[in-house]
This record gives structure tokens, C-alpha cells and sequence, in this order.
């Protein structure tokens, strides 16, 4: 297979089409010792050509030096670095400091907002935040109580702010943003809470709203054509969506954009998921549910829909299908393909053409996976597409105040958020992996707004007979749909990958090791314990000529909101609390930024 991604070939490919994106974000992608998107490229493939690090001697790793952020809870994400400046976020209140790399990490500029600190009983599984963006000469952070910020990348002053959101619905964010062309899209969080997904579009110039789509509704307000937005290759049809739910349910039905966004330049198509319908009770929302649990392709300029897939239709688990989008131009039977690959937290991993939106791979990544037997791959089936729900696991055939037991995977999912990352060098994408099962009984529960609008009770507890303990570190085949090796761990891998081209693969645990092993064996080759459990993102940047690794430790997320939070009843957290019980034995609370040098 021949693969065209960052470095060399990336900057080739999209040289021609500059006029199709932001040009300053092409331009800071292109170099490689930057860090210039939380994705490490539009195409989200979170591969670096810096190989001065390599599989010869990342065994002498050290620590270079650290930063502590001052702030408690969960770090995801990972800092940006543009020239000689290092950016770094906290969970909130958000904080953001440029530090100078030329000079120890002085910090040049703060960033400190000032928030209704109410937004944290609003926030579902912890005051995380993934990341900031840079375009422009502007540093953007879209805060927890859904204020998106410019800020001047050389001063920290506010160049400008729009609030995407009203917290006093259960809107919230906890991701970071994509800066494409003149454009910034911007998602939602607050499925929990009864909000209506959707993704908008603001000018990088001065934060006005330029286009909305939503996830569910009227064919008008999502942004689609009933006769040219295809999924599976047919047209849609006519209120897709309205057809699929109840009444106005629609209007309180969840799938919120709260994952990872990708940009294909050439195409000029933005890619992400849609989150879980709301509520979590399924007799509640009889129907598809459409278009929650949805990959979704939408033209960057207008936001109008190219193409769907829905991955779980009529979601019974909460099975959020915002998972990050990875973009590969990849041979399949011999041919050339613009590839798009999903690790969905339902535990399938799913390789489509990212032109047409066709379904070329759908197979379990996770063995443990027992809700379906597997997905209808025949294009002339009624159910092509779709998976096949085992009925002993369908909390929808069981019903309300039924506790359904044993369904794996657990609610977040085989893999929630955490990113994986391809190589091109080896054609093999590395995955951190969750194996938690459930119980989980619905029950009736009635909207009211601004409040909890969940309506079931779930207990996690690890897979039984699983290949690993409650986590895996796996390198997967996407045409194949093939486990190559897997990497067993005691707790779910809970932070984002990184490949280089020193053909070495970063990732981090819970308890807070980050860990370097072989990209074509797995082979473990270096590990170093952090003060916090990890769940930010390796990243990778040179200075001086000399390649440095980074990464946030911070345990928190859902799976470690226990301790973040302080819960000790088993079913707080969504369920996870008692799953995640024994991590507490292992780490504590604490965010700190550690960077890795080798010496000399």
C-alpha cells in the first residue's frame, strides 16, 4: 500500500490546493518540528517525520524538564508549539500559558478566565478540555462554558469572543476546535442534558456565526440536500431525521459534536461523529434516531451534508460515535482510495471511502464485544450497513427497569475519545483501547431543561475472559480489519498516540507511565512514570535540533472521574466510579506537562 500523509507527501499534496484551507495552518502543519494541531494534521493521523528519536535509542529517553499547570482535574489534550513559543492549556478554568522554549519555558503570557464555576455540575465526565487551536496569528481555546476565545498567539490579548452555548441548558464543551480556510468549526457537549447537536462555523476574523448545521431536525436546519446528501450511496430522502424520532423528540435528542474534527483540503470536506440520542432509555425514542451516532461529510464553505453513515442506529448503550476521523490514501484490491478509518466507541472499526462515504471494513476491534454479531456488508440487503443487535443484550428488547447485564463494551465505549495514529511507514494504525463491561437498567425519566436527562443506571466492571486486563494498546489493519498485535494493560489506555518515523509509537497509561514501544513488533522500549495518571496526548516537537516528546499527566476523564472528582459510590460517574475503583491504589490527582530529550 502506498500512503500520502504528513511530511514530505502531505506538504506535497496540499501545496497544490493552499487556496482550499487556511494557509497559515498549512503552513505550520508543513513543518515537522512544530506542533502546530492537536490532530498533528488535518488528516488526523498524529504521525511525526522526526526521527532523530528512534526504536534505536529511545531507550535513553530523560526528562528535560517539566511544567506544572496549577490545576487539578483531567488533562487531555496536548501543547502546541509554532517557531520558539509552546502553548499549553489547563482543564478548567482553562488557563492558557505561551511559554518560551529559547528561554527554560519563561512564561511570556497568561490567560486566566474568569468563569461561573456552576458550569462544573453541568460538565458530564469532568472539566476536561482537548486542546487549543492556532491560525492566524490567533491562539483559540473554546472554553468550558462554551466561550470561544482569540487570542493575540504574541501578547494573549483578546482579539475577540463569541459564546457558541448556554450553560444554563446543559450546553457545555470540552473539545478543541478546527481552524479551516476563514472558518473555525466549533462542537457541543451536553447529550447528558437533553442538547440538540450540531456544528457551526464562525469567521477566524471576528467570531461572527457563518453557517450551523444540526445533528437532528428539519432537512433545512441540518445543512442537508434530500436528493444529493447520500448515506450508503442512496439519498437520504426527505426529513430523514423528523421520520426517525417521535414527535418534537428531535428536538431534545442528543447527538452533540463533542470528539475530533478532520479536513481534507483536496475535497474541501470536513469529517466528525454525533454522539449518543437522548435519553439513554431507549423505549423513550422509538425509531433510528437519526442522525445521532453518525459519521458525517460536510462541504467546509457552507456546511452543506456530502454524505452520512450511522454507525448504531436506535443506540441502546450510549455508544457515542464522535471518535476521531483518520485520513489515508491507502490501496485497496489494488486500487488507489481516499480513506477514512473509525475506532467507534461500540468496539468496530470502520474503514469507508471518504469521497463517497461507502462501507468498506466494519469488524470488531475488541474481542470482548458481545452487543452485535456484526454488520450487514451486503450492499443488496435490506439491512446493509447495520449491525446485528443479540437480543439477550439489548436494553431495548429487555426494556425499562430491566437491568440488562454482561454488555460489552461498557458505555465509554472500546475506545472513547483518546486518539489513535497511523504510520504510513508501516500502514498500521495504533490504538489505546478500553475492555469494561456493564449492567445498565433504563428507566423513565422526563426532560426538564438544564438538568440530568440520562434515564438509566450503569455499573462497569472489566471484561471477563478479556486478552488483557482493562486495556489494550493495539497496532490494527484498517483494510483488513485485523488485530497485528496487542499490548495488554492493567487499566483502559486512556491517552492519544503518537508514531514517528524513528518507527517508535508513544502512549500513555493511567497509572502514568509513558510508554515508547516498536510500531512493527510492539515491543516495549522505554517507560518512565509520570506524577499523574495520563490521559493527554503524546506530541512530539524539535528545538535547538533536538527532538523533544511531551505530554500532559493529569489523571481524570471519565474513566478516572473518581478521583477527579472525588465520587465514591460505584454508579457515580456514569457507572465508572466502582469500575475504575482500584486506580486510586496507583496515582493521584495532579497536572503537570513532562518533556522527554535524549542526552547530549
Amino acid at each position: 500500500m502506498k500512503t500520502m500523509i504528513k511530511g514530505a507527501g502531505l506538504a506535497l499534496l496540499l501545496s497544490g490546493t493552499a487556496v482550499l484551507a487556511n494557509d497559515s495552518v498549512l503552513s505550520e502543519i508543513a513543518k515537522p518540528e512544530q506542533w502546530a494541531i492537536q490532530t498533528g494534521d488535518y488528516a488526523n493521523t498524529r504521525y511525526s517525520t522526526l526521527d532523530k528519536i528512534n526504536k534505536d535509542n529511545v531507550k535513553d529517553l530523560r526528562v528535560a524538564w517539566t511544567f506544572s499547570t496549577g490545576v487539578l482535574r483531567g488533562h487531555e489534550g496536548s501543547p502546541l508549539v509554532i517557531g520558539d513559543v509552546m502553548y499549553l492549556h489547563t482543564p478548567f478554568p482553562n488557563n492558557v500559558f505561551a511559554l518560551d522554549l529559547n528561554d527554560g519555558g519563561k512564561i511570556l503570557w497568561r490567560y486566566q478566565p474568569q468563569q461561573d464555576p456552576n458550569v462544573i455540575a453541568v460538565m458530564c465526565c469532568d472539566t476536561v478540555n482537548r486542546g487549543l487551536a492556532y491560525a492566524d496569528g490567533l491562539i483559540l481555546m473554546h472554553q468550558a462554558d462554551t466561550t470561544l476565545v482569540a487570542l493575540d498567539a504574541k501578547t494573549g490579548e483578546v482579539k475577540w469572543s463569541v459564546k457558541t452555548g448556554d450553560p444554563a441548558l446543559g450546553e457545555t464543551n470540552t473539545a478543541t476546535v478546527l481552524p479551516v480556510k476563514d472558518k473555525v468549526i466549533v462542537g457541543v457537549s451536553g447529550g447528558e442534558y437533553g442538547v440538540r447537536g450540531r456544528v457551526t462555523a464562525y469567521s477566524l476574523k471576528d467570531g461572527k456565526e457563518l453557517w450551523k448545521a444540526y445533528s437532528t431536525g428539519p432537512d433545512a436546519e441540518m445543512l442537508v440536500d434530500p436528493e444529493k446528501t447520500t448515506a450508503l450511496g442512496k439519498p437520504i430522502g426527505k426529513d430523514s431525521s423528523l421520520k426517525s424520532w417521535e414527535g418534537d423528540q428531535w428536538k431534545i435528542g442528543g447527538g452533540t459534536t463533542w470528539g475530533w474534527y478532520s479536513y481534507d483540503p483536496e475535497l474541501n470536506l470536513i469529517y466528525y461523529g454525533t454522539g449518543n440520542p437522548s435519553t439513554w432509555n431507549p423505549s423513550q425514542r422509538p425509531g433510528d434516531n437519526k442522525w445521532s451516532m453518525t459519521i458525517m461529510a460536510r462541504d467546509a464553505d457552507t456546511g452543506m451534508a456530502k454524505w452520512f453513515y450511522q454507525m448504531t442506529p436506535h443506540d441502546e448503550w450510549d455508544f457515542d460515535g464522535v471518535n476521531e476521523m483518520i485520513l489515508t490514501n491507502q490501496k485497496v484490491d489494488g486500487k488507489d482510495r481516499k480513506l477514512l478509518t473509525h475506532f467507534d466507541r461500540n468496539g468496530l472499526g470502520y474503514t469507508l471511502d471518504r469521497e463517497t462515504g461507502e462501507l468498506l471494513v466494519a469488524q470488531k476491534y475488541d474481542p470482548a464485544v458481545n452487543w452485535t454479531t456484526g454488520v450487514d456488508m451486503d450492499p443488496k440487503s435490506e439491512t446493509y450497513g447495520r449491525p446485528a443487535v443479540v437480543a439477550e443484550f439489548s436494553t431495548d428488547q429487555n426494556g425499562e427497569d430491566e437491568n440488562t447485564t454482561g454488555v460489552c463494551p461498557a458505555a465509554l465505549g472500546s475506545k472513547d475519545q483518546q486518539p489513535a495514529a497511523f504510520s504510513p511507514k508501516t500502514n498500521l494504525f495504533y490504538v489505546p483501547t478500553n475492555h469494561v463491561c456493564m449492567d445498565y437498567e433504563p428507566f423513565r425519566v422526563a426532560y426538564t431543561a438544564g438538568q440530568p436527562y440520562v434515564g438509566a443506571t450503569l455499573s462497569m466492571y472489566p471484561a471477563p475472559n478479556s486478552h488483557g486486563g482493562m486495556g489494550n494498546f493495539i497496532a490494527w489493519d484498517n483494510t483488513k480489519g485485523e488485530i497485528k498485535w496487542s499490548l495488554p494493560e492493567q487499566f483502559s489506555v486512556w491517552s492519544g498516540a503518537l508514531a514517528t518515523a524513528g518507527d517508535v509509537v508513544f502512549y500513555g497509561t493511567l497509572e502514568g507511565y509513558l510508554k515508547a514501544v516498536d510500531s512493527e513488533t510492539g515491543k516495549e522500549l522505554y517507560k518512565f512514570k509520570t506524577p499523574s495518571g495520563i490521559i493527554g496526548n503524546v506530541m512530539t516537537y524539535e528545538h535547538g535540533g533536538k527532538q523533544y516528546i511531551g505530554v500532559l499527566s493529569g489523571v481524570g476523564g471519565w474513566a478516572g472521574i473518581g478521583l477527579a472528582a472525588g465520587l465514591t459510590n460505584p454508579n457515580e460517574g456514569l457507572g465508572a466510579v466502582g469500575g475504575y475503583a482500584s486506580l486510586s491504589q496507583y496515582t493521584e490527582l495532579g497536572g503537570q506537562l513532562t518533556v522527554f530529550e535524549l542526552p547530549g
